[in-house]
């Protein structure tokens, strides 16, 4: 019986500190409960990780900017470039270039690197993406997402402050008439081998 309890508490450590680590970071300052009408996607992101929760901007706003938590090359050592995206949300009938009162959102986010500043959509919204990812590298280190561009409600496209390893896939769908209000990431959990990818993908959504 001692034996077993040892076993159970043990296996409690171990999914509380996955939890921990999964959902690191976390804020109330959006919606988790606010309809969306469609999904965004893109076919080249990573598959290593666990989907975080749905996270999203409160009613009535939208995502005029973006800012992500990037770790810079390491050389030789585990690189894991793209960690988290925050999308800040703002009403959509006041835009401008810049926001002296913003929401910020963000799904699940690893634990390296540094957050970016804000980059907004100049007196827009944000509508569609795209993800910079590296293939998987066999016994090299991955690194999985390394970037994103955003596309605006204007036509201007936002380039992310992330790192340079990987290749561009194709855009995303567009939100009609909208703009981006939520995000839901996929992240892998430290690995411990020296070879950890963070952010793998993610999915954007639209609201009417």
């Amino acid at each position: 019986m001692h034996q077993f309890t040892s076993i159970m508490f043990s296996l409690l450590v171990i999914t509380g500190l996955q939890v921990s680590v999964q959902t690191g970071e976390k804020r109330s300052e959006g919606n988790l409960d606010r309809p969306y009408k469609s999904e965004l996607t893109v076919t080249n992101g990573g598959g290593w990780g666990f989907w975080g929760e749905v996270d999203m901007c409160p009613d009535g706003t939208y995502a005029a900017g973006f800012s992500l938590k990037v770790e810079a090359p390491v050389g030789q050592a585990d690189d894991t470039a793209l960690n988290g995206i925050r999308l800040y949300c703002v009403g959509s009938g006041n835009l401008t270039d810049s926001y002296p009162s913003y929401c910020k959102v963000q799904s699940d986010v690893a634990s390296w690197g540094q957050w970016t500043d804000i980059t907004w959509c100049p007196s827009a919204l944000l509508t569609a993406f795209q993800l910079s990812v590296e293939p998987p590298q066999g016994n090299a280190d991955d690194t999985a997402a390394n970037n994103i561009m955003f596309r605006c409600s204007n036509g201007v496209s936002q380039l992310g402050n992330g790192t340079d390893l990987g290749d561009w896939g194709d855009w995303s769908d567009t939100c009609e008439g909208t703009g981006i209000c939520g995000l839901r990431t996929l992240v892998e959990l430290p690995q411990g081998n020296g070879d950890d990818t963070a952010l793998n993908d993610v999915i954007m959504y639209c609201c009417d």
